[in-house]
């Protein structure tokens, strides 16, 4: 009996002192802030660079996939319609594989021609991040849903 018994203590210290290789949890705001930043700056490449290659993106009816229709349909396609895209997150959450921060968001609208009025869009986010085989983050869904566009 008090074989086993030292078995089991030896065992219980061993499994106490080993260490576990921890990856260190991502800040999602960080990742959120280096997307609204590329878009504020119009900056398509770099936006590209942070989608997966499997991103999804809905708003409304429209749902797009895959990186090269997300950035043709979605951001080159609005980037020259809005700027001064702000979020205020009321949720967030993150593990080793994955992250998300989900709110409300607000931008600026341009006017659509000579003489039209600008005026400011607003409505919930979704944004979920995740882990590519590399180690390195990319947005892999996106959701918006806005509210109609109240002129200035």
């Amino acid at each position: 009996m008090k074989a086993f018994a030292a078995i089991l203590l030896a065992s219980a210290l061993a499994a106490a002192c080993t260490k576990t290789a921890e990856t260190p949890a991502v800040n999602v705001q960080t990742l959120d802030q280096q997307f609204i930043t590329a878009w504020n700056s119009r900056n398509a490449i770099q936006l590209d660079t942070l989608l997966a290659d499997d991103v999804h993106f809905l708003q409304g009816e429209a749902h797009y996939q895959g990186k090269s229709e997300v950035s043709d349909k979605w951001i080159r396609a609005t980037m020259g319609t809005i700027e001064n895209l702000r979020l205020n997150v009321a949720s967030s959450m993150n593990d080793d594989k994955t992250a998300y921060e989900g709110g409300t968001y607000s931008v600026d609208v341009l006017p659509a021609g000579p003489g039209q009025p600008s005026g400011v869009g607003e409505g919930n986010f979704v944004l979920i991040w995740k882990k590519n085989p590399k180690g390195l983050w990319k947005l892999g869904y996106a959701q918006l849903e806005g509210l109609p566009v109240r002129a200035r």
